[in-house]
């Protein structure tokens, strides 16, 4: 649908005031977040305290004006700590400013250079062990900050003088370490309605007030303000420039790609929001890298940790991240007696909990997954022992090497039918890239199987070279002529002629194709599909169900009607493990079984989202209008809970006004009134997790996000399907 320029003018300051009242809360959140973390960082780091604040004010607000994701947080960051303190160690505070200046020079030519998109070619792998790997690291040596000591140079050192300090432990810091470690730790599994405050700025309170019975503490010890912090790079002309020049650019390109990697984070938390600018990202990432290396500052990334606190405190626009840092300026200017008190122990605690949060079982889950185990062991231990940039070129090449091993290999196996005495074919499955290479390995798994035996051969491979094809084709040729049935089979390939594809067709057009009988009684279609999974299927995704075995941790929860055709797996295009489903009908937030579904996603599994989706077509929102909603019948008693979305839809509700005049019917009309209120619903009861509202278009095949702010749903694709292009005659961008 579209709006009359006057109109947007006129919604346009209101807009505005709603987004500051939501945006002055966050900063604040933010602001008690950043500053402990700042501060822990800096130490860490082997920088001036206030390096930290400097940095946690310039990310704000040059960053959070310049850069292309509005709702991402910047600052100093755990990543770069190690590399940081090295270069502290090597060339001096004063030079590592003059790096982080020029870091931040070849950021913003890589932004202007539209380079962003090759960041997006790092494995995960080598990506999550580089994090890892500075985790340990981070957590090794302020382990000795906690145990009343100095922190050691490297993780190899760190771990090697370990034991030695555990001996000579000083017991007040341990105290307030072990204080500070336990409350970050038990923070998270309190109650949500306790947790108002942000646990790590809990934490040091606590340990602060602490450390004031135990007067032997070490605390911080500040020069001055922040203003009296502020340095700027001396430029001497004996320094050694090669050093600095790798120096520059381990800074700019590990900066660039933790940024853009947490914008997509970011995004991925605010689904149906405007996407980030990577390259407008990168220059914003630049300009405040620049500044604060002039003004004395810590090299500044995007902060995921930061930025999902935003977002979860309800940030709308770029305001809250420029507001955070004039918190913090005002904090570092007229607070400093504050930041003096604090004890060095707490800082280190807090150092150690968020170096170990780096090292996620679900990285490491992912990379067994796709069988990069060895490439995220190979870059974790590459930064332990080397150092950051070998770690990562380490991790690089064993990622190629996977690759490689993965384009010349295929697994040949054969599978002996059931039973005593087996009636059924014996199976021989082929799956990857079947080329010369493994030609050897082929014939001498084919010489397995018994002579006059039929064979079903399954070809899942990915390429199937000339060499290959030959081998298979004289085997194959060979097994008939002596009488034995030989039945070449393609799993996932058209079923028949143009045919859909057996994934994506229904019982009925599948079970009519070659092969199959059609149906023999009511339980025929179900049992013809369970043993068509287990022919074609099974073997393939048996790996990931063992993977997800012990339990899941699903990317959220999907809240959708009942209706046969809506098929959650298919819309998302999610698997195994990604998604906890909820079906009912008419996709409403009501009744006991609900709201244990809800509970359960919410606190045990704590799905980041929640996505309500409804559909077109949909027999409730039908009966709504026809007034089934009548006492004592099963379906009314249910149907009264969608109640509301009718009043709604009734009284004028925007959404159901934007979809009427693209030319949906009462009914489409009505589902979508109904998704935006089972979201408002949903808020009603607390949840915390990201709400988001889908509309599946069923004789389009599309599906619609609903836009909050704007009171309407708009599909993903501006230009839109044949299949509903009459229905978006009203918007040239896809607005419904």
């Amino acid at each position: 649908m579209t709006t009359s320029p006057s109109c947007s003018a006129a919604h346009t300051p209101a807009r505005r005031r709603s987004a500051l009242r939501a945006d002055v809360p966050a900063s604040l959140v933010v602001f008690l977040v950043a500053v402990p973390l700042s501060l822990g960082i800096a130490l860490a780091s082997g920088a001036p305290l206030m390096a930290g604040l400097v940095a946690a004010v310039v990310g704000g607000v040059v960053a959070g004006l310049l850069g292309g994701a509005p709702l991402q947080v910047s600052g100093p960051a755990a990543g770069l700590t190690v590399v940081v303190a090295e270069l502290v160690g090597r060339f001096g505070w004063q030079t590592t400013c003059l790096i982080t200046a020029g870091a931040g020079l070849v950021q913003i030519a890589f932004g202007c250079a539209r380079v962003a998109r090759f960041s997006q070619a790092i494995p995960p792998a080598v990506v999550h062990g580089m994090l890892a790997g500075i985790g340990i690291t981070i957590a090794l040596s302020q382990l000795h900050v906690v145990l009343g000591g100095s922190p050691p140079s490297g993780a190899v050192n760190a771990l090697v003088e370990l034991p030695g300090r555990v001996a000579q432990a000083h017991p007040d810091a341990v105290l307030v370490g072990a204080a500070t470690v336990g409350l970050l730790l038990l923070w998270p599994r309190l109650p949500r309605r306790v947790r108002v405050l942000p646990g790590a700025l809990v934490a040091v309170i606590t340990a602060t007030l602490l450390a004031l019975l135990l007067p032997a503490v070490p605390r911080v010890e500040l020069p001055g303000n922040l203003l009296q912090a502020i340095t700027l790079p001396t430029v001497l002309p004996d320094l050694p420039w090669a050093g600095i020049a790798g120096g520059v650019l381990t800074i700019a390109l590990v900066a660039s790609v933790e940024s853009l990697l947490s914008a997509v984070a970011v995004d991925r938390m605010r689904r149906g929001a405007a996407r980030s600018n990577p390259d407008r990202e990168l220059i914003g990432q630049g300009a405040a890298n620049t500044i604060s290396g002039l003004l004395g500052g810590l090299p500044i990334t995007g902060v995921i940790v930061r930025s999902s606190a935003n977002v979860e405190a309800g940030a709308r626009t770029r305001a809250a991240a420029v507001l955070h840092g004039l918190w913090v300026a005002v904090f570092g200017i007229a607070l400093v007696g504050v930041v003096e008190m604090i004890p060095l122990a707490a800082l280190a605690g807090l150092l150690v909990v968020v170096g170990s949060q780096l090292v996620r079982p679900a990285d490491i889950r992912a990379a067994r997954s796709h069988g990069e185990h060895l490439v995220y062991a190979g870059t974790v231990a590459g930064v332990l022992v080397l150092n950051l940039l070998e770690g990562v070129a380490i991790g690089l090449v064993l990622a190629g090497l996977v690759m490689l091993r993965r384009a010349v290999r295929a697994r040949v196996r054969v599978v002996e039918p059931d039973g005593p005495a087996p009636a059924g074919p014996w199976r021989v499955v082929v799956e990857g890239t079947l080329s010369f290479l493994a030609v050897p390995a082929l014939s001498r798994t084919l010489a397995t199987v018994p002579p006059g035996k039929p064979v079903r051969l399954e070809l899942v491979v990915d390429y199937l070279d000339h060499t290959a094809f030959d081998h298979l084709d004289g085997w194959t040729a060979m097994r008939r002529a002596t009488g034995a049935e030989v039945v070449v089979t393609e799993p996932g390939a058209r079923v028949h002629g143009d045919r859909p594809r057996h994934g994506y067709a229904t019982w009925s057009q599948w079970q009519r194709t070659p092969g199959h009988d059609g149906d023999h009684g009511p339980h025929a279609p179900l049992l013809a599909g369970v043993a068509a999974f287990h022919a074609q299927a099974a073997e393939l995704i048996r790996p990931t169900l063992q993977e997800l075995a012990h339990g899941q941790a699903p990317r959220g929860l999907l809240l959708c009607c009942a209706d046969s055709r809506v098929q959650p797996g298919l819309i998302t295009r999610s698997g195994p493990g990604d998604l906890f489903t909820v079906q009912n009908v008419g996709n409403l937030v009501a009744g006991t079984s609900m709201r244990a579904a809800l509970h359960y996603a919410t606190e045990v599994l704590r799905v980041p989202l929640i996505a309500v989706c409804g559909h077109s077509g949909c027999g409730a929102m039908r009966g709504l209008l026809d007034g089934v909603q009548q006492p004592g019948d099963p379906l009314g008693d249910w149907l009264a809970a969608g109640v509301p979305s009718l009043e709604a839809l009734r009284a004028g509700h925007p959404v159901g006004r934007a979809a009427l005049a693209a030319g949906y019917g009462e009914v489409e009309a009505l589902a979508m009134v109904n998704v935006a209120e089972q979201l408002v619903a949903l808020r009603h009861q607390g949840v915390g997790a990201a709400l988001t509202g889908l509309f599946f278009d069923i004789p389009a095949a599309r599906v619609l996000v609903l836009d909050e702010e704007a009171q309407e749903f708009r599909s993903l694709d501006a230009q839109s399907s044949s299949g509903g292009a009459k229905r978006a005659s009203a918007s040239t961008e896809g607005t419904v």
